[in-house]
């Protein structure tokens, strides 16, 4: 005799919009905060990250783990966060701390909850055994079904080998999210200082390879792909060539430990204004050619490059990285338009 496996919970109209709308929010700078530091969730709260998460897990010690669950719980109702995304990271599913996480948080304060950080996911499997137990959860809190996302954590090489079945697991997943260290252990990367390169690979990028197939299997399945942490806190030079490497390829944002990194990272993931305003005047004049008052063509000069489609595509992304950042169109080039 066979059994179905469990597959997740099909969500409603109304949480398939939620789901969408936390998708496309920006995550340039993701602010990890230890749930056991009191004094660090409220510095965190006037930080001008777009996303914030409370660690319930690698930051907060095994005695501490029931104590930072009561500080998180608090902290998510009494709210402020300059942030507009708040999230908590819960322990993986090999402790015995991932189920009264996501019971004690989301069932007290599950209203102010955006998402969930699963770490160290292998298999689809996890994710869809976090969606069944947050529908429960959310079923017997009196919490809309289905409108808090999940954030799969990637920090091994099983869980990279089964990205794509990871990302497409449940209907609530919002971005896959690299784990530096604990995947460079898992692969016995011989290097100690997380986000650099390890001496001897000289010169490429020894990350190439996972930050890439994390991006595809992103893109693939209408997700936003962050990186992870860089640990030398007051480098803000190795901060920006790490984030600048991840934000070339299309990251959309990396995670930050620091208020030294917040800055740095916001910047390096928006746009340049010449880039922004570049993009807006591609998009501009591919509109009016291609209209019928502009002759209906399909490509035009732009300065000295030949637009078409793809370079509409192109500008689409830039455009819309600088508006989530608040960018407007300098007054010079919309004098040019």
């Amino acid at each position: 005799m066979t059994h179905a496996q469990p597959t997740a919970t099909a969500p409603s109209d109304a949480a398939s919009a939620a789901i969408a709308g936390l998708r496309t929010r920006p995550r340039r700078t993701v602010l990890a905060v230890p749930g056991s530091s009191v004094k660090m969730i409220d510095k965190a709260r006037g930080l001008p990250v777009d996303e914030v998460f409370l660690d319930l897990e690698d930051a907060v010690a095994g005695p501490a783990k029931e104590q930072a669950r009561g500080n998180v719980v608090d902290a998510l109702t009494a709210g402020g966060f300059a942030a507009p995304t708040v999230v908590v990271r819960v322990n993986a599913w090999d402790t015995e701390y991932t189920v009264r996480d996501v019971t004690e948080v989301v069932g007290r304060a599950g209203a102010h909850v955006d998402a969930l950080l699963l770490p160290k996911v292998r298999t689809g499997a996890e994710v869809v055994a976090l969606d069944l137990v947050l529908t429960q959860v959310e079923k017997a809190a009196g919490l809309p079904v289905g409108h808090i996302g999940i954030e799969p954590q990637i920090e091994d090489a099983l869980g990279l080998t089964n990205i794509h079945d990871i990302a497409t697991a449940s209907a609530r997943v919002l971005t896959l999210v690299f784990g530096p260290a604990d995947f460079m252990a898992s692969i016995g990367m011989r290097t100690l200082t997380v986000g650099e390169q390890p001496e001897g690979y000289t010169p490429g990028d020894a990350y190439h390879h996972v930050l890439m197939t994390i991006l595809v299997a992103a893109r693939a399945h209408g997700l936003q792909a962050i990186d992870g942490p860089f640990l030398k806190v007051r480098d803000e030079e190795g901060f920006r060539r790490a984030a600048g490497r991840t934000a070339a390829l299309g990251f959309d944002g990396k995670w930050v430990l620091h208020p030294g990194q917040v800055d740095a990272g916001n910047e390096v993931f928006s746009p340049r204004q010449d880039e922004f305003d570049k993009a807006e005047g591609i998009l501009a004049a591919y509109a009016h050619s291609t209209s019928e008052e502009g002759g209906a063509r399909g490509a035009v000069m732009y300065g000295d490059e030949m637009l078409d489609e793809a370079s509409r595509k192109m500008a689409l992304v830039v455009s819309a990285r600088g508006r989530a950042a608040g960018m407007q169109v300098s007054p010079t080039e919309g004098q040019n338009r």
